[in-house]
């Protein structure tokens, strides 16, 4: 996915409210940016830390500048680190598209944000008169408190469990469902649950995959530029 124009670089002020972040650009202009981001973002708030932002001309916007990735650094030098979890779902279509996402090539249909179990939406629906129909639910991941080790989730998450067993249905109802984890980090080796922060995911994440739940990751590759789906990496324990 190439980013319409090239991210704009500036140093991290503060972030604040969650949602809001203050930003001195490359430049000396200090822009507030929307933090398309609800979760702790462990250790990728530092002030001073390097970030790219991307911009928007839309008039109904209230702030132009959106926070899209930060460098981070766990000694083995700065890699970018993508924190807009609004990215992950066009990513992995696009890598659904071009093939490069393994066992999930050869899907004729693909549809995104559709309906299913209790009042939910399945982050990509792929269907095949021959497959079936496969559920692709998304999460973003970007913490990583050792080096190489991507983790998630960043804080407790009770959507995320729901999700998790609204997928173990999916397969109870005979089709098949797969989560994957996009890690939007280069620098990752492997990925595995952070059961201190949110160990009732992690009992979910247990449960689902006992019902037959695929479980999947995989990075990226990142620049001020783009962001591209690049290659699985195994989950740990």
């Amino acid at each position: 996915m190439r980013f319409p124009a090239p991210l704009i670089r500036g140093r991290l002020v503060r972030r604040y409210k969650r949602f809001l972040a203050d930003v001195d650009v490359d430049g000396g202009e200090t822009v507030t940016a929307t933090c398309p981001n609800t979760g702790s973002m462990t250790g990728l708030t530092a002030p001073g830390s390097v970030v790219w932002l991307s911009t928007s001309d839309s008039p109904t916007r209230k702030y132009r500048h959106t926070w899209e990735m930060v460098e981070a650094d766990l000694g083995q030098g700065p890699t970018l680190v993508g924190i807009n979890t609004s990215r992950p779902n066009a990513l992995v279509a696009e890598a659904i598209g071009a093939a490069r996402i393994a066992g999930l090539e050869g899907y004729p249909e693909l549809r995104r944000e559709v309906k299913y179990g209790r009042n939910s939406r399945i982050d990509i629906l792929l269907d095949c008169a021959r497959k079936g129909r496969c559920y692709v639910e998304i999460k973003n991941v970007h913490m990583m408190r050792t080096a190489g080790l991507a983790e998630f989730p960043d804080s407790v998450t009770e959507r995320g469990a729901k999700h998790l067993a609204e997928l173990a249905a999916m397969v109870g109802e005979g089709h098949r469902a797969v989560m994957m984890f996009l890690v939007q980090r280069s620098d990752a080796s492997k990925l595995a649950l952070a059961r201190d922060i949110d160990p009732t995911y992690g009992d979910a994440f247990d449960a689902a995959r006992a019902a037959g739940v695929e479980m999947l990751a995989c990075r990226c590759r990142l620049s001020p530029e783009e962001i591209v789906v690049d290659t699985a990496i195994p989950l740990v324990e």
